[in-house]
């Protein structure tokens, strides 16, 4: 199992919880209970995070981020209150762990000489089989 970074704990000034009610199907408690967790965190003004990794983090968040540069984490999974913020937190914190993880450097690579030899092999099959297909010389 591969090793991963801790996850970086995210101070509870920096986002704002709210709770809304879940969607979808329910019974009499659903429709009267706010148990959804509703998680705004603002990229923009967070000052520990520095600006490459902010760039990480707004193309991880994919639509999740709103037109206010605010990462919208919606979480109804559970039933109650406590565990749907724990939820939101944590999948904000995996957010977050994955965009200060520094992307891996691409190390360039060249074909091998047996890649090589198949590629130059197909080229004189395709070479042959064209020239097959043209009128027969006349002599």
């Amino acid at each position: 199992m591969p090793e991963t970074a801790p996850q970086p704990a995210i101070p509870a000034g920096d986002y704002t919880l709210s709770f809304v009610r879940s969607p979808g199907p329910g019974g009499q408690k659903v429709n009267k209970v706010s148990t959804a967790c509703e998680l705004r965190f603002p990229v923009g003004p967070v000052d520990w995070l520095d600006e490459p990794a902010k760039a990480r983090l707004r193309r991880l968040a994919g639509r999740r981020l709103t037109l206010e540069d605010e990462i919208l984490i919606e979480a109804h999974r559970h039933r109650s209150r406590e565990a749907n913020r724990r939820d939101a937190l944590g999948r904000l914190e995996e957010l977050i762990a994955r965009a200060l993880a520094p992307p891996k450097v691409r190390k360039p690579t060249r074909p091998s000489r047996a890649v090589k030899k198949r590629r130059l092999e197909q080229k004189q099959h395709q070479q042959q089989r064209k020239q097959l297909r043209g009128k027969p010389a006349m002599e």
